[in-house]
């Protein structure tokens, strides 16, 4: 690899490695060590092709989530078999990773634009920005960096948007499925919210069980599939669909929160 080679957004890919190598090996121990992050699924990862896989996930805090996801998915292609033991797989990992975020986070201070460098597609919500509700049109400049994205690898999304569970699905991800055809890998995630604040960034409580359950990709039929149907396959596919509160009372869901708070691996 040349020193100063770019990827398709102008990030140097020597730069990009070490960002990934140094801040990776500094977030270890918040999926090993201070608390203990449970995968299943791996071996999925292995068999995919090395473009145009859209990985799509519930979502819990704004950065965590997809530092565990960058741990396991390289662990996964330095053939670990559901596990992060020690740090060798950083060394060099896929340099082809991006994850969707919203501009507007990956613009709130220091942190956040290093790790922005690490692989962000930042994007311009539709939906809220600063705190309130807004109602305003997709930027085609950011569905075209999402399809750039796509083309040299692999690409993160939470469709929901928000961290908050249950809420409906964004149906722009349906809208890039049909449009770009990639392989939908569905991941879902827990044990996150109660490990860290919000933002991901500080370990609130430790000796949590966190868990990532990666899934067979989606069988999804691109041309015939109404948006609709890719969502509703998206909310079962991240156990994020409405049925799976009816499953629980709300009142005993609330009560099970306040216990997990509690609960240790």
């Amino acid at each position: 690899m040349g020193l100063f080679k770019k990827n398709p957004f102008g990030h140097i890919l020597f730069l990009k490695k070490w960002l990934i190598r140094i801040m990776g090996a500094i977030s270890h121990r918040r999926f090993r060590g201070f608390n203990e992050l449970q995968i299943e699924g791996s071996d999925v990862l292995r068999n995919l092709p090395d473009t145009n896989v859209l990985f799509i996930s519930n979502h819990q805090t704004y950065f965590a989530d997809v530092v565990a996801m960058f741990h396991v998915f390289n662990a996964s292609l330095s053939n670990r078999d559901d596990n992060i033991k020690n740090i060798g797989y950083l060394w060099n990992p896929k340099l082809n990773i991006y994850y969707i975020a919203a501009k507007e986070t990956m613009r709130a201070g220091l942190l956040p634009k290093i790790l922005a460098y690490a692989g962000a597609i930042p994007i311009e919500r539709t939906w809220r920005s600063a705190g309130k509700q807004v109602n305003r049109q997709v930027k085609m400049s950011d569905i075209t960096n999402i399809k750039r994205a796509l083309d040299d690898g692999w690409v993160i999304t939470f469709p929901q948007g928000t961290t908050t569970p249950f809420k409906p699905i964004r149906k722009g991800t349906a809208h890039i499925i049909k449009q770009y055809k990639p392989v939908v890998v569905p991941i879902v995630i827990d044990g996150f919210r109660r490990s860290f604040d919000k933002k991901g960034l500080r370990v609130k409580k430790k000796n949590i069980l966190q868990t990532m359950e990666i899934k067979a990709p989606l069988s999804i039929d691109y041309d015939n599939e109404t948006n609709e149907q890719i969502v509703e396959k998206i909310e079962y596919a991240i156990e994020q669909h409405p049925s799976f509160l009816k499953v629980i009372p709300q009142e005993v869901l609330e009560e099970q929160e306040k216990l997990n708070k509690k609960r240790e691996w």
